[in-house]
């Protein structure tokens, strides 16, 4: 369960892009936004939710949004993954995970019996004041961008 409820504004924070630039709250406003979490670069299910959300941008663009993802990996890791995958939309670097800690996101997990904390996969919608509009806590990684467009059309 995420901090973060539909009507709710994004808390304010910092971070840093993929190409290196501060990244800040007022930088969410303007337009409304796909910000979404995943836990790893270059991991199987977090490769195909980039390229479903790649190969959706211009649809999503004409409608007015753009594309955040967030991960705690390197602003040099996600470099690698962009240029990989050929993404064409920005990444943070979450690295000490506030951002996923502010909106609920980072969480114990397990896998094959280990517990560890990491982030839970999730995408938000934004209006463009910053607010929630939309959760998605079942992402499907294979087709993010169509889920994405179901909610929409609503």
């Amino acid at each position: 369960m995420t901090n973060i409820k539909i009507g709710d504004q994004i808390p304010e924070f910092q971070s840093v892009t993929d190409k290196g630039e501060a990244f800040g709250l007022n930088d969410l406003k303007g337009s409304p936004t796909v910000l979404y979490f995943y836990p790893k670069d270059n991991t199987s299910g977090c490769t195909l939710e980039a390229k479903s959300l790649r190969d959706g941008k211009a649809e999503l663009q004409r409608r007015g949004y753009k594309i955040i993802g967030v991960s705690p990996d390197s602003v040099k890791s996600h470099q690698g993954f962009c240029t990989k995958h050929e993404l064409n939309f920005t990444l943070l670097a979450d690295t000490d995970h506030s951002l996923a800690e502010a909106l609920g996101v980072w969480r114990l997990k397990k896998m094959c019996g280990r517990e560890y904390m990491g982030i839970v996969r999730t995408t938000f919608l934004l209006d463009a004041e910053a607010r929630v509009t939309h959760i998605i806590e079942k992402v499907d990684t294979k087709d993010s961008f169509g889920q994405i467009i179901k909610l929409l059309e609503e």
